[in-house]
């Protein structure tokens, strides 16, 4: 039998996680000075972009607004502009980077939406490969990353950094 080893998610599956004591997203933005701890792998104007903590697939990506809102009704035009071509650059990177053969692009809305922070609009890249929902997602509610984060950062991070 082979082994499943991924020690970094149990502090999530026990519920320990890092608590902030606020929007984990404006802690991010204002109390983290090192990007590549807190993953975060560009900053625009008015949003950034940070891998998923706790991911879905390999290069799980959250482009964030800066503005601490719940709605994409009350998002402004200029940081609307800037997400959607955020998610252009995104998609190219892990295009090059990641190999994937699909992409799921979406924004969870409020809880019954299933968004796991409501309080501050994100919105997800997750990329997709054939069969990357396996067995081991529907039967063991587990998903297998076959990268840790930090490996994925330092992937990613240099095609960020080249954005304009």
């Amino acid at each position: 039998m082979k082994q499943l080893w991924a020690p970094w998610r149990m502090a999530y599956l026990q519920g320990e996680e890092d608590r902030v004591g606020g929007c984990v997203f404006c802690h991010k933005k204002e109390n983290v000075s090192d990007d590549a701890e807190a993953h975060v792998l560009y900053h625009g104007d008015h949003c950034f972009v940070v891998l998923n903590r706790y991911p879905y697939s390999n290069g799980h990506l959250m482009i964030v607004p800066y503005a601490h809102i719940s709605s994409l009704l009350d998002l402004d035009e200029t940081t609307l502009l800037e997400m959607t071509k955020l998610v252009q650059h995104a998609l190219r990177i892990l295009e090059q980077t990641q190999g994937p053969e699909g992409f799921n692009v979406g924004i969870n809305q409020g809880s019954a939406a299933g968004a796991g922070i409501t309080a501050h609009l994100h919105l997800h890249i997750v990329p997709r490969w054939e069969g990357d929902a396996n067995y081991m997602t529907v039967i063991a509610e587990t998903r297998i990353i076959p990268q840790m984060l930090d490996e994925t950062y330092a992937a990613l991070r240099p095609h960020f950094d080249a954005l304009p």
